[in-house]
């Protein structure tokens, strides 16, 4: 049977990239992508559902943005543009391998898409929460969503994650999520994707 992408809160993890202070100036609409990823991390850990953060070359790049709210999460560090390094790989594993991914951050054209083809040829079945991922250029943001959804990635939205993996307002935490969810997620750009297509 043809997979549809229906999240489930078994099974799933979620992938946090680098999303550290050296980008801060550089990448499009940062603060609104770095809320959205931070209502995913407060979602997955009201949900128990994993969570992985990376940090590309910390030493040049600085440490993980603290409004991410990703304190207690230890960064694997990297130097490649695929997050599925060792210690990841080796993460992965003590959870089980799921086969579920919820992937955010930046850089889409890099990191994001690196990471994502990497997955997809193993199988796994990723979801791209598109409003919590960037690039510097908008360009290379958006031609890299068009591509990832080529290669079989699903591409999806902050509040849309939330909402499938309650999926029903009688979820025992539907009402904390539906907290995070009391303001509609910034725009973040992407209607030019959509007017492209």
């Amino acid at each position: 049977m043809a997979r549809i992408g229906r999240l489930s809160t078994k099974g799933s993890v979620l992938l946090l990239c680098d999303i550290q202070e050296k980008f801060r100036p550089t990448i499009f609409q940062f603060t609104n992508i770095v809320s959205n990823a931070a209502r995913l991390l407060q979602a997955c850990r009201i949900l128990s559902i994993p969570q992985i953060l990376t940090e590309q070359y910390p030493k040049g790049l600085g440490p993980t943005v603290p409004e991410l709210g990703a304190e207690g999460l230890k960064p694997h560090t990297k130097t490649s543009f695929s997050m599925l390094t060792e210690s990841v790989e080796s993460a992965l594993k003590s959870l089980g391998d799921p086969q579920q991914v919820i992937l955010c951050g930046i850089e889409a054209q890099a990191c994001i898409a690196c990471t994502t083809y990497d997955l997809v040829e193993r199988g796994m079945e990723v979801h791209i929460v598109a409003d919590a991922v960037s690039s510097r250029s908008q360009t290379d943001r958006l031609f890299a969503l068009s591509r990832l959804k080529q290669s079989g990635a699903f591409l999806t939205t902050t509040e849309g994650v939330l909402l499938q993996l309650v999926q029903d307002a009688k979820h025992p935490n539907f009402k904390e999520i539906q907290k995070l969810l009391a303001h509609p997620s910034p725009d973040t750009g992407l209607l030019a994707f959509f007017s492209s297509l």
